[in-house]
């Protein structure tokens, strides 16, 4: 056999035991031979570099490292799902579906374990992997392709029948426990700091800029989600057991433990099962997620504007473990609240290492009796967010006594205010220096001016060294006042060992800060409200505002709490917050500043229409033929006009297409003026 065969032949066979290892669970072949295989084919393509493609075994790994992970845009929002934290949550779920739906029969669902990892998006055209991406913030994620084509569980190019021309497939990256466990092994002997969990571990991993870093991590992967899918294949998809059915025969690994459940005592059933059984699987999980099987049925349900209604994660009960609180101090945010935080003696939960645990408020710590110097029960909120559940009364020493709040501001010493209808107490010194760090941390945060690596720690020594005072300064520094600036690190030396210094930023990392800084200064109007700080506007809510003000800054600060509340999805509390904002001279003297310094964003030219459509609202439902509901959805947007996920007097027009249901019926009986996707094109082109 010549060179050009053997070289194909070793790459099908390398792709085949891949797909029998990471799909099926059931590798014909020892990670010796593979090696060997490996190596073979790395020889091969070594003395005849011609024949190397890029879907080869052996370019998996070897691209240059990259400066930065830019950010790509999802074709369909990669929704996050909504929680249910135990059962009677479950149940509630299954009655709004069957409601929305007008069903009084049981529903078919599909269950499957929820993964405590990283999700992704996998884009292949014509069966050939062209992108990758993180979940990000669900519209926008990062661009990590470079990273996710070193995973051999994933497939360069799809295998088997009727490859769609594209597909969309969503998915998990996470590692197994014994994986971990020995890659943490090997850091340890090689003198590096061990990694705190799979799940962080994964994610890091996934973001690194050198590529060889992350093809040394044990990643893999399980595909359970589709985005958009076109041409062959297409006709498979119409439910999730069909999804999940079809991805291992084109190459993509699933999750064997999901299960097809009628009605929801069969879900609950499952979700009791894989709680019992959650320490046996050989991965970290944190719940079990439910979906409705029949993707019209989907459709028909739609999505609010960050989850989908036909999906719910059942969270399991968090781990909880005891150890001892041996301080309490009161902690400043960035909006002024005043939150007791327990520092407790170290304890690992839920493979990570706590420290520190919130109290929440003063009403908390007198309803449980929470003291120094009690033991007490502890657990990850969520899983995430460390938390004191109740004090072991038996073990209190006689010393502990009961924990007051300070009256007087920790951080600036102002008086700390109350108001009676609220739980949390304030610091109301705007110049507050714990408020303004946590203000400013904010500011440059990800989801708003995305200014990289300017992390809490150069953050709060900028502050301390007078180079800073508000976010509007950022835009001053110059390269001395970053390249000088003097960090704690910690420094590893044969000497010494590992001790903390104060060391110099230096020139590398200034020069990338001073890059960052710049850029943000070109943002968009959504990212600079988010990123002021205005209390209860989070990301989508500066997303509607933008939408709804055409990017335009002075209408925000004067609009009044009437014009404001007239804005879907805005709220009297969030008008009252914004009103308020825009009554403080600080704050008007704060944006006047960032546009001095050139913070610009692009307002976006609503389409000719626009004016002739503001004001109505459209609802989708039943299966669209020319287009996705999302695609639609964005059409009249931009037109100026309203997207609704549910039927109303306030609807102008129902676009039906085949498997419409319940929400024709409801728009039939309110007299909302239903119309096909055929004459929903020809308004939308004579708007146009």
């Amino acid at each position: 056999m010549d060179a050009p065969e053997r070289i194909i032949e070793l790459r099908q066979l390398i792709d085949e035991h891949n797909v029998l290892y990471y799909v099926h669970d059931s590798p014909e072949i020892s990670d010796a031979r593979y090696d060997d295989l490996m190596r073979e084919l790395e020889s091969l393509e070594g003395e005849h570099p011609s024949l190397v493609t890029q879907d080869s075994p052996t370019q998996r790994v070897g691209s240059a490292p990259q400066s930065e992970l830019s950010s790509v845009d999802h074709r369909l929002p990669m929704l996050s799902l909504a929680n249910a934290k135990d059962e009677d949550e479950l149940r509630a779920f299954d009655e709004r579906v069957r409601k929305a739906l007008g069903s009084d029969a049981p529903l078919e669902y599909v269950a499957e374990p929820k993964l405590d990892g990283l999700a992704v998006e996998l884009v292949y055209e014509q069966g050939r992997l062209v992108l990758g991406s993180t979940r990000g913030d669900g519209v926008t994620g990062e661009d990590i392709t470079a990273n996710l084509r070193t995973l051999r569980a994933i497939p360069l190019v799809l295998t088997g029948q009727d490859v769609p021309s594209l597909l969309e497939v969503r998915g998990e990256v996470f590692m197994h426990k014994d994986d971990f466990a020995a890659m943490n092994r090997a850091r340890l002997e090689a003198g590096e700091t061990p990694f705190a969990n799979p799940r962080n571990s994964a994610a890091g991993s996934l973001r690194q800029l050198d590529t060889t870093i992350t093809a040394s991590r044990p990643l893999r992967i399980f595909c359970y989600g589709l985005g958009s899918v076109d041409g062959p294949g297409k006709n498979k998809l119409h439910s999730q057991i069909g999804l999940l059915e079809a991805l291992p025969q084109w190459g993509l690994p699933v999750n064997a433990n999901y299960r097809r459940c009628l009605g929801m005592d069969e879900v609950v059933a499952m979700y009791r099962e894989t709680e019992r059984a959650r320490d046996t699987f050989p991965y970290d999980i944190d719940g079990l997620v439910v979906k409705i099987n029949s993707f019209a049925l989907q459709q028909q349900l739609g999505e609010r504007s960050r989850s989908p209604r036909w999906a719910i994660a059942g969270k399991f009960k968090a781990e909880q473990v005891t150890t001892v609180i041996e301080d309490i101090e009161a902690s400043v945010g960035r909006t002024g609240a005043v939150t007791p935080v327990a520092h407790l003696r170290p304890v690992e939960v839920g493979g990570v290492i706590v420290s520190r645990a919130t109290l929440h408020n003063q009403d908390e710590i007198d309803r449980k009796d929470i003291r120094v110097g009690d033991t007490v029960w502890v657990q990850r909120a969520g899983d995430v967010i460390p938390e004191v559940v109740r004090v072991v009364t038996s073990k209190r020493p006689p010393s502990a006594k009961p924990y007051r709040l300070p009256d007087k501001c920790p951080a600036c010493g102002h008086k700390v205010y109350r108001p009676e209808d609220e739980a949390v107490a304030r610091c109301v010194n705007a110049a507050c220096p714990a408020q303004v760090q946590g203000r400013v941390e904010h500011f440059v945060s990800k989801g708003a001016m995305d200014i990289d690596g300017l992390g809490r720690r150069i953050v709060e020594e900028l502050l301390a060294t007078g180079r800073l005072k508000t976010a509007a300064d950022i835009y001053s520094l110059t390269y001395d006042d970053l390249a000088t600036l003097e960090i704690e690190r910690t420094v590893r030396s044969k000497e010494e060992g590992e001790v903390k210094k104060q060391v110099p930023l230096g020139d590398k990392v200034a020069t990338k800060l001073l890059a960052a800084i710049d850029a943000s200064r070109q943002t968009t109007f959504a990212r600079l409200v988010y990123g002021l700080g205005i209390r209860n506007v989070g990301e989508h809510t500066a997303k509607v505002l933008s939408r709804a003000l055409d990017g335009n800054m002075g209408r925000l600060l004067s609009a009044t709490r009437e014009q404001l509340q007239a804005i879907d999805e805005v709220g009297p509390i969030v008008a009252d917050a914004i009103v308020r904002f825009g009554a403080d001279e600080a704050n008007i003297k704060l944006i006047a500043e960032l546009l001095a310094a050139g913070v610009v964003w692009k307002r976006e030219a609503a389409d000719a229409g626009a004016q002739a459509l503001a004001g109505l609202t459209f609802v989708f439902t039943g299966s669209l033929e020319t287009m996705t509901r999302a695609e639609a959805q964005s059409m009249v947007e931009r037109l100026g006009a309203r997207a609704a996920s549910s039927v109303s007097k306030k609807t102008a027009y129902l676009v039906a297409g085949p498997g419409a249901g319940s929400k024709r019926a409801k728009a039939e009986s309110l007299g909302v003026k239903v119309i096909s996707e055929a004459e929903f094109r020809d308004l939308v082109e004579n708007w146009k």
